[in-house]
């Protein structure tokens, strides 16, 4: 029963090294998408190993009545589907500031979120440039958020260097 297992584990260890795929060291760029509000973010991913890396994202969002700055920080870890082409998933949080814009009553404040991340990436190999599609959502946030929760897709955009 203990060859089995062991051969098992192997075998499992095996499958996802082939699959690894080197991903780049360093990658800057833009991540625009719609979450309570068009709006961007400075995006920064660091590679931590083979198939694990870190994104730091500096955004802004605003709206008809809200105008919110977030710093966002995210581990993912990153599998190879074919060539150039990866999915992602990540877990992180972050910290933000808010107020309210145009004739409402003026009201601000600051929240703490907790993020998962999910997305699918291409990468080209003649060019270093980085296209994603991802799916955010983010928990807390309160008096930013209605119901302590939020959600955001984004369309990125990062130089690899």
């Amino acid at each position: 029963m203990k060859k089995i297992i062991l051969s098992a584990i192997m075998l499992m260890g095996l499958t996802f090294a082939a699959q690894a795929q080197d991903i780049s060291d360093n990658a800057l760029g833009l991540r625009l998408g719609d979450n309570k509000g068009f709006g961007g973010e400075i995006s920064y991913q660091r590679g931590l190993s083979k198939s694990n890396r870190l994104e730091l994202d500096l955004g802004w969002r605003s709206n008809k009545s809200v105008d919110a700055f977030k710093l966002t920080g995210i581990y993912q870890w990153v599998w190879n589907i074919d060539g150039g082409f990866n999915w992602y998933a990540g877990v992180g949080g972050g910290l933000g500031s808010w107020s309210t814009s145009n004739n409402l009553p003026k009201d601000s404040g600051t929240f703490v979120f907790a993020a998962g991340d999910i997305g699918i990436e291409y990468g080209f190999e003649e060019a270093p440039i980085l296209l994603s599609l991802d799916f955010r959502p983010e928990f807390g946030g309160s008096g930013y958020y209605e119901n302590n929760y939020g959600s955001d897709i984004a369309l990125g955009i990062k130089y690899k260097f």
